[in-house]
């Protein structure tokens, strides 16, 4: 890590204010350089102008100086905080690169601060996740997995393990020597509290990934019902085609919305019916499988029109998804009712109208959204995490036939498998590659 990166740390487009980071051994010589000061005090916001390598001004700006190792990476870092736009910052990236300065690869910074024992790579993991976090409840859980929450979890996991592992050396090295009666059941206690522990973390990671990710909800009925005027009430724009003829929509919709402190993927699907029409039996097709993805259902019923066929086909699908949120709503309330409400009776529906509004479905929906998120279960960000801990999960399982069988070379052999597993979520043993993969996928600036 010799070299000096630079990057522009902002998204890209229209901004009041564009940031340049720089980190690296030439980061102070750099900012003296296009800034013509010749002293630059760390941790001072400088109000200065900065100059090109033709001694052309580019703008005045704020240059603040972090001198290492109390840095994000622990190098020296320059950050130029300069008028937004696109022109600007390039040329004052441009600059930097003409002094012997190489442009960041994708997630460099984080992964210098990860090298430099700044992070570890659940606070890494956490800030990139963060960027793209869909809830408020998501950027809580971040913001505490960035103080090492995860990270205190994975050191007294690794503990137990460790300390169970050195009671089975000990009984290997003196076999012959008195060894408690009741270690086995010591041991095997601490083993069943992990675990368990272990899976309650798991179930609740798979369960609220959606408020990092966005939950997915999806709009189902059979043709006419109201599903693409419901997107558009959701969206308050009109996004999908509305008409009285049946099979209107012929492939899925999906836009993101806000709904109270969550930002949700909405997916307008094909009306479910048999059809020999080949177009819309490739979107009914569709329509099960966002279905089958989605978190939350919401099946729509058409209140004007009697029970048939159709509506029993959509009330199966929902019924056999059991694992899924499903609230059923009764659309066009503001017509004559002939639709016999008993077959829906245990969803305890809603009734709605595109004439009179969805907010009863709309306050429904975030009250269900706001309970997933609920929980102070300690929460794994990333599928790396999950597969990490559930390898550390399967390997203590695999542990406690040859522990009672008193096979301890085998038991040890699966704990050190645990233990390698549940560690790599803080610091990995295979680094280089392993690192290359995930900082990777970092976007520039971090």
């Amino acid at each position: 890590m010799a070299d000096t990166i630079t990057a522009i740390a902002t998204a890209h487009g229209i901004s009041s204010i564009s940031i340049i980071r720089v980190s690296g051994e030439k980061s102070l010589s750099v900012a003296k350089q296009i800034s013509k000061r010749e002293e630059i005090t760390p941790r001072h916001a400088h109000l200065t102008s900065l100059y090109n390598y033709q001694d052309e001004l580019i703008d005045q700006a704020i240059l603040i100086y972090f001198a290492a190792p109390n840095s994000f990476t622990g190098e020296d870092i320059v950050e130029f905080q300069c008028h937004g736009g696109m022109i600007v910052a390039q040329e004052i990236l441009d600059t930097v690169l003409s002094l012997g300065v190489r442009l960041a690869e994708p997630g460099e910074f984080s992964k210098r601060a990860f090298l430099n024992g700044k992070i570890d790579l659940s606070e890494a993991e956490a800030i990139s996740k963060l960027i793209e976090a869909k809830s408020v409840d998501a950027a809580k859980i971040l913001a505490r997995q960035m103080k090492g929450e995860l990270k205190a979890f994975v050191d007294e996991s690794r503990e137990a393990l460790l300390r169970s592992l050195a009671y089975s050396e000990v009984m290997i090295d003196y076999a012959e020597e008195d060894i408690p009666d009741d270690i086995l059941e010591s041991i095997m206690t601490q083993l069943d509290g992990l675990a368990l522990q272990i899976e309650k973390i798991v179930e609740a990671s798979h369960r609220r990934r959606g408020l990092i990710e966005g939950f997915k909800v999806a709009i189902v009925g059979k043709p006419n019902v109201g599903k693409s005027s419901l997107l558009n009430a959701l969206l308050s724009y009109e996004r999908a085609i509305v008409s009285d003829i049946a099979g209107t929509t012929r492939d899925t919709i999906e836009e993101q919305v806000r709904i109270g402190s969550h930002i949700i993927r909405l997916v307008d699907t094909a009306g479910i019916r048999d059809s020999e029409d080949t177009i819309e039996k490739i979107g009914i097709e569709r329509s099960m499988s966002s279905v089958e993805d989605a978190d939350i259902i919401i099946a729509l019923f058409d209140g004007s029109r009697p029970f048939d066929e159709e509506d029993a086909k959509i009330l199966s699908i929902v019924t056999n998804l059991r694992q899924k949120h499903v609230i059923v709503a009764i659309n066009k309330s503001d017509l004559a009712q002939n639709l016999e409400k008993k077959h829906l009776a245990s969803y305890d529906p809603i009734e709605v109208s595109a004439k009179r509004g969805f907010v009863k479905l709309t306050r429904k929906l975030e009250l269900l959204l706001d309970s997933i998120g609920e929980g102070e279960e300690l929460m794994l960000v990333s599928t790396r995490q999950i597969e990490a801990v559930q390898k550390a999960a399967d390997a203590i399982q695999a542990a406690k036939e040859p522990l009672m069988s008193g096979e301890l070379e085998f038991f040890s052999y699966h704990l050190q498998e645990a233990v390698k597993a549940i560690s790599s979520i803080s610091k990995p043993y295979d680094s280089e590659e392993i690192l290359d993969k995930m900082f990777g996928e970092f976007c520039l600036g971090k």
